[in-house]
């Protein structure tokens, strides 16, 4: 009899334990509000509640967290400046977690709100404006190059501009791309080095964690005065610009197969941007 009183007992608390468990775990969310204000300053507002006193904090997609609720709570509220939030998309995505009393945490699905069509459209006006100009003058600027020749040392300028990219997958960068480049040689002191170099090649891009990508590429080059070849060169990318341009540094060697024998070693710094390049 005191054997089958402890096995009832002990089913009875295991019941009990998995109902405590699972309402614990089934803690409800309800949003009230999630919206920003039409006028200045643009407040972005949450409201929610909890079917239980929990903590809670709110993460956003740039994984910017910040804590809502420090003490249990079942009403929660949370409002901060946009500007403050620097999301340059037309909506802002996030979740909520919260902390029950048994310290797991419990994280809801990605909401949205947008913002209000005069922030929209303000903005785009705005961003078109930046991009036009600031992408017309970052992306004529060219790059600075140092090219040791013959025990010399020379300098110069060049400018590539991608013609096709190949993307596999995602938007950042391509896989590969095939440019075309010219570059113009100061100080020339040499009759056999020349002053000009055109350079139609193609870069493979491998996008590396700690840098931005590394990119292994070939090009055929020729210098208008009967010397052609071809120029394997390295180039890393270092950090991006307004996420349309990377500030990258490479080394290239430039070695001909018909006319000048040259053996050119090639150091620049410049930026790269597939801005006007037709994507595939």
């Amino acid at each position: 009899m005191k054997k089958f009183l402890a096995i009832i007992f002990l089913v009875l608390l295991t019941s009990a334990s998995f109902l405590f468990s699972q309402d614990e775990e089934n803690i409800e969310i309800y949003i009230i509000d999630s919206y920003i204000t039409p006028e200045p300053p643009y407040i972005f507002n949450l409201t929610f509640f909890t079917t239980d006193s929990v903590r809670s904090r709110i993460i956003f997609e740039n994984n910017d967290a910040y804590i809502i609720s420090e003490k249990p709570k079942i009403e929660h509220k949370f409002e901060m400046d946009v500007a403050k939030l620097k999301i340059p998309d037309n909506c802002i995505s996030y979740k909520i977690e919260i902390i029950d009393r048994n310290e797991n945490k419990i994280s809801t699905q990605q909401y949205e709100v947008e913002f209000p069509h005069n922030i929209v459209m303000k903005d785009r006006n705005l961003n078109l404006l930046q991009v036009c100009c600031f992408g017309g003058v970052i992306f004529g600027v060219p790059s600075l190059v140092y090219l040791r020749y013959d025990g010399a040392d020379y300098f110069g300028l060049s400018k590539e501009v991608p013609l096709f990219s190949f993307y596999s997958r995602g938007y950042n960068y391509p896989f590969g791309y095939v440019g075309v480049e010219y570059t113009y040689v100061f100080n020339r002191n040499k009759v056999d080095l020349s002053r000009d170099f055109l350079r139609l090649g193609y870069k493979q891009i491998i996008q590396l964690p700690g840098i931005e990508y590394l990119s292994i590429g070939i090009s055929y080059f020729n210098d208008f005065k009967g010397t052609y070849g071809f120029s394997p060169e390295l180039s890393f990318g270092i950090f991006r610009i307004e996420n349309v341009f990377t500030f990258y540094g490479r080394y290239r060697y430039t070695s001909g197969i018909s006319g000048r024998e040259y053996c050119l070693n090639e150091y620049s710094l410049g930026i790269y941007s597939n801005f006007f390049s037709i994507n595939f």
